[in-house]
């Protein structure tokens, strides 16, 4: 079996520097891992000489790309690699304009006051009922649901401080009267002292001891299976809702 060829030091010197830069810019973990892999995607091809390539170099590269990956991919590639070289080699981008991938535009389905309160009802897990009304009648991300703390809700004001939402930026959304005494409800389910909605791998007994909220995949499985037996159609997101959930 043949030894895998080992990664010059200088690449793997360069590509560290590339996590710390991205860290340091207050990329999301997301963030940083879809630029980072693009670098290497291209360290590959090149055999790790990515810091002096030029224009008809990068168009070949980019155009093997789409044969076998997607325009999110490229896109992804592309800013990680106009990164790398902004500040990680500080040299202008020899690609200038080079890619422009085809815009899309698509508006996601927006639920109706009724169909909101069908899925509700339908949802028979407490803490997964209560997550849905609450990231339908506050306009949340999925997301920036889970990352909710106790001491983000504001009863004083009667608003809600979601943290690192779109943009890596706090901002501040009104709170009901209706959603702020069902959140009080559901608290005394678990009395978290700092999680809204914390996980329930330890049961309802230790619900309070959780140092993480529910999980992300539990919730998209439930809500997709509900929908089904409520029969929607719709192709549901975990986004900001035009409607807020008035009082029941």
């Amino acid at each position: 079996m043949t030894a895998p060829t080992p990664i010059p030091a200088h690449f793997e010197h360069n590509h560290q520097r590339l996590l710390n830069c991205l860290k340091l810019r207050g990329m999301q973990p997301k963030t940083i891992a879809l630029y980072s892999h693009g670098v290497r995607r291209a360290a590959v091809y090149f055999n790790d000489q990515i810091d002096a390539l030029t224009k008809p170099q990068l168009t070949d590269y980019f155009v093997r790309i789409l044969d076998t990956h997607s325009w999110s991919t490229l896109k992804h590639d592309l800013y990680g690699l106009k990164f790398y070289y902004a500040h990680v080699l500080s040299q202008p981008w020899p690609g200038a304009d080079l890619v422009k991938p085809p815009k899309s535009y698509s508006l996601p389905d927006i639920i109706t006051v009724a169909q909101a309160q069908q899925i509700f009802m339908a949802t028979r897990v407490l803490s997964y009922r209560v997550f849905f009304f609450t990231l339908y009648s506050l306009g949340l991300r999925l997301g920036e649901g889970l990352r909710l703390q106790v001491g983000d809700i504001d009863a004083d004001r009667m608003r809600v401080q979601v943290r690192n939402a779109k943009g890596n930026r706090d901002r501040l959304v009104p709170l009901s009267e209706n959603t702020l005494q069902v959140l009080r409800r559901f608290w005394l389910t678990h009395r978290n002292p700092s999680l809204l909605f914390p996980n329930r791998h330890g049961g309802l007994a230790k619900s309070h001891l959780a140092r993480t909220p529910l999980d992300r995949g539990g919730i998209q499985t439930t809500l997709g299976q509900v929908t089904r037996d409520c029969g929607l159609k719709k192709e549901l997101h975990h986004t900001a809702c035009a409607t807020a959930m008035p009082p029941t």
